[in-house]
Formats: structure tokens, sequence, C-alpha cells
């Protein structure tokens, strides 16, 4: 009652509802209906980063294209360039799933891996964020973009990514609730990977990455097995 008809709702939340699956924008729109435009800001985005200056680009999603413009106008600035994007769930699914890819990428860091490894999770990992996505109605060339590949690329690397490091935590052999503890903030992936998991169960999209995170997450798979598990899979045709 509080939030006239019409004024436009940013949203700078990533990750998905792990019971229902939905995105943010669409749990706003099932609290709030329709009557509210809603803009999404996602990206390759370290908070840390943007609050000193660092220059940065973003996206604006909307489906509402005026009301995107509208937000990229306002935020623009000499280190914040933004793009507009119609594809909402793609930006939402991209900045949601990357953090599950992110959980593995630091498990393999906490394992001692190289920089081998981490370009295979990356690679696969995106391979199959897209593949969910373009079932659940994205676009795919939205997962080759800031809101994809580039958040993927950032939060897989980062010493600022809470995900990455949750990761490495547990390659170190460490316990979930202590690495939070520690952290002192919340880890997105976490339900994100409840999310990814059950949503691929529910469409039959093969997320082997995603489903090796959740089963070190929520089934005590130990971290190194989990990845000889990864390796020894039945040998393909690399596809997307």
């Amino acid at each position: 009652p509080h939030l006239p008809a019409g004024i436009p709702i940013v949203s700078a939340t990533k990750g998905l509802n792990n019971r229902t699956g939905l995105t943010i924008s669409q749990t706003l729109k099932s609290v709030l209906g329709n009557k509210n435009p809603i803009v999404v800001l996602s990206g390759p985005n370290l908070a840390v980063e943007v609050a000193n200056g660092v220059p940065t680009a973003t996206v604006a999603a909307s489906e509402d294209e005026s009301t995107a413009h509208m937000v990229q106008s306002i935020f623009m600035c000499p280190t914040l360039r933004v793009y507009t994007n119609t594809d909402v769930l793609g930006v939402e699914l991209a900045g949601a799933l990357k953090n599950v890819i992110a959980i593995g990428a630091g498990i393999s860091d906490g394992l001692g891996y190289g920089d081998n490894t981490k370009a295979a999770l990356l690679t696969r990992g995106l391979a199959e964020i897209t593949r969910l996505g373009l079932r659940l109605g994205a676009r795919e060339s939205t997962f080759r973009g800031l809101a994809g590949i580039g958040d993927l690329m950032v939060t897989c690397a980062s010493p600022l990514s809470r995900n990455h490091r949750l990761g490495i935590g547990l390659g170190e052999g460490r316990q979930v609730d202590d690495i939070l503890k520690e952290l002192g903030q919340v880890a997105e992936g976490i339900p994100s990977t409840q999310a990814a998991y059950h949503l691929s169960k529910e469409h039959h999209i093969p997320m082997p990455i995603s489903e090796a995170v959740y089963n070190v997450l929520f089934n005590g798979k130990r971290p190194a097995e989990a990845v000889v598990e990864l390796m020894t899979r039945e040998p393909k045709e690399e596809v997307w």
C-alpha cells in the first residue's frame, strides 16, 4: 500500500528461491503484482570496487525498455557504464547460477589445483548455466555478456567473492558453518545451488558441476571425490 503504481523497482539482489526456484523479480511480482516495472541491475560488480570508483560495467534489465533506459541514465557516470537488456530472466539466472560455479572454482583452489582446472570449470560451468537458461526461456546472448561470462569470471577469481571463498574453505576440508561464521556474510550460492539442482532435475538438464557442488554442500561428498567423479564421467562431444 505504500508503493504507488508505476513506480519502478530496481533490484540489485542475485539469487534464486531455494524452495520455488523463482528469481528475485519473479518473487517480487508474486507479491506486488504487475503494477510496478522492475529493473534488475547485474554484472561483474564487486560492491567494494564500485564504491571505490573502479571503472565498472553493468546491465540494467527490464521487460519495459523505457524504464531500463531511465535507470541507465540515472546510474551512468564516468566510473559506471550501464547497458540495457530486455532479457530479465537470463540476466537473473546468470547472476544467481554463477555463484554455484564460483563455489566449485573455490573448491578447486582449496584443493590446490591449477589454472587448467579453473578454466575447465568456468567454461563447462557456463555451458550448463546456458543450457538451463535456454530451457527456461532466456536468450543465449545474455550468457555471453556482462551478466553471464563477465560476472562468472570475476566471481570465480576474486578474493572479494564470498562464494569463491566458501569454496576454498570446502576444498581445504572445513565445515560450511565454520566458513560462513568467518565470512560474516551470506553466501548466496548455497540456496542457489539447491535451486539449480532441483531445476535441473525438473527440466531434465544435465548440470554435472552444479550437481557436484550440491553433493558437497548437502550430501557430505568429499570435494576430491566429487572432482574424480566429474573427470571420469562417460566421454562425450563438447556441446553446449
